[in-house]
């Protein structure tokens, strides 16, 4: 088969399990696709079968065989479990090195191993709230969006990290606005969806209940919806969210959009605990994510499940694919 310019993986929290799930996970795939690992080859698992390659165009001749690795040197080895503040340069220079390849046309996509902020702000001043943020400003995006998805369903959360009591102050009109535009768009661009169809939840218990349990879907959420059904979007809602995630309701969307964090993540991770990916959408690269943490439990411990990474590698291969259409 041909091989294609690789997938860029950055190294993740050392100390966690995205080294071991990322090299397993091109164990898997190493048939189907092209790979590069940045990160200090000690954190891999032992015994990989891994070869350190002088640049990410020399991929290519090698992922069938070995993980292609941009060796870069962290210092130290990592205790699995015990994340240690003196790495959290070397891992986030991996992903700004990973966004580097695929902006300078070297890569074709990001995919995100997990990171642990504590560390990072202990060790480097780290004053991002996350890996979205971090890559919003790399980019020069003034606002991105975060999608989980699986197999059966895709949520975007409209407000994400923020504390339950903060969310009907923070959800503007503004906000929910281009939360749907930059969706829409995405799913156009990136997953092959010429009409998306798009489901949006309201804020309040039976979303609203015509203003008796709270004003927010008259006063802001259907004026939003209404101005974008008359530039042409298939939009549902304000709906019930919890009478919008069943098998029946889930044949009638896309997407669903919803008001907060909890909001989207508990049904898709109800549905498919193991096998969501968190993807960035409204970036000019394609950046992917396993939908887990760094699972310091069982790190080093060959128990890892790969199937979000391998989820995560799968859909920016898909999505790097639209962009090429």
């Amino acid at each position: 088969m041909s091989r294609r310019k690789p997938i860029a993986i950055s190294c993740g929290e050392p100390a966690g399990i995205g080294p071991e799930t990322a090299y397993r996970a091109w164990d898997a795939l190493k048939d189907e696709d092209t790979f590069i690992w940045i990160g200090d080859p000690r954190h891999l698992p032992n015994g990989a079968n891994f070869l350190e390659i002088n640049a990410a165009s020399d991929a290519a001749a090698v992922s069938a065989r070995a993980l292609p690795v941009l060796a870069r040197d962290f210092g130290s080895v990592a205790v699995a479990g015990v994340p240690d503040p003196k790495h959290a340069r070397g891992v986030i220079a991996s992903i700004a090195e990973a966004v580097d390849l695929v902006q300078r046309g070297i890569a074709d996509a990001v995919c995100t191993a997990p990171i642990h902020k504590a560390a990072l702000i202990d060790g480097a001043d780290f004053t991002y709230p996350g890996h979205t943020e971090y890559l919003a400003a790399l980019a020069g995006t003034d606002r991105v969006v975060m999608m989980l998805a699986c197999d059966v369903l895709r949520v975007v959360p409209t407000t994400i990290h923020i504390p339950l009591a903060d969310v009907a102050t923070q959800l503007t009109a503004s906000l929910l606005t281009d939360t749907i535009l930059i969706t829409h768009a995405a799913l156009r661009r990136d997953f092959g969806l010429a009409s998306p169809r798009i489901a949006v939840a309201g804020l309040n218990p039976h979303a609203g209940e015509a203003g008796n349990m709270g004003g927010e879907e008259i006063e802001m959420i259907t004026p939003v919806l209404d101005a974008l059904r008359a530039q042409g979007m298939d939009i549902t809602g304000p709906m019930s969210a919890d009478t919008m995630f069943h098998a029946a309701a889930r044949q009638t969307y896309d997407v669903a959009i919803c008001m907060y964090h909890d909001q989207a993540l508990i049904p898709i991770k109800t549905l498919n605990f193991s096998g969501g990916v968190n993807v960035t959408l409204g970036l000019p690269f394609v950046r992917t994510s396993p939908d887990h943490g760094t699972a310091f439990d069982i790190a080093g411990r060959d128990m890892a499940d790969t199937t979000s990474m391998i989820a995560a590698l799968r859909m920016a291969r898909t999505m790097a694919n639209g962009r090429d259409v």
